[in-house]
């Protein structure tokens, strides 16, 4: 399975956010300098995440992004189907709701590989499901990931 860049860079955004920012809002340009990540693209990818609940938006100067809840309640599993639509490894194991107008396989419901990768689905979403935003941010401080200081905010005596 390969996770597409809008989830993998997704979550990097939403550590960042979490990591940096906590409950404040943060500008897109501030997660892209410290990322690498175009803003284009991050404005595309938190879309998603807006429509799943995973971000709110703030307007005006002070404004932008935040976490639509606390990091230790968005998990890993809900960034990755918010970005990806699924976690499926292939399509044979999808419900069958979910499938749509995809051919169903001459073997479905007869094929052993297809126990394998439906095992594997299920171990893979248990992990995922088990990671939150808070865990990324309880591992880079493990790691001395250095917090980069809000240099938005202004004091004047």
């Amino acid at each position: 399975m390969r996770l597409s860049t809008k989830s993998r860079y997704g979550l990097r955004a939403l550590f960042d956010m979490a990591y940096n920012a906590g409950n404040q809002p943060i500008q897109v340009k501030d997660i892209s300098r410290r990322q690498g990540i175009s803003p284009r693209y991050l404005e595309q990818i938190f879309q998603a995440f807006k429509k799943a609940g995973i971000l709110e938006s703030k307007k005006g100067p002070l404004g932008g992004y935040l976490l639509a809840r606390q990091p230790d309640r968005i998990t890993v599993r809900e960034v990755i189907e918010a970005a990806e639509g699924d976690i499926l490894l292939v399509d044979c194991t999808a419900p069958k709701a979910a499938r749509g107008s995809k051919k169903l396989c001459a073997l479905s419901g007869r094929c052993v590989t297809q126990t394998v990768w439906q095992e594997a689905a299920d171990l893979l979403s248990a992990y995922y499901q088990s990671m939150t935003l808070q865990t990324l941010c309880d591992r880079a401080a493990a790691m001395g990931v250095t917090r980069e200081a809000d240099q938005h905010l202004m004091f004047y005596i």
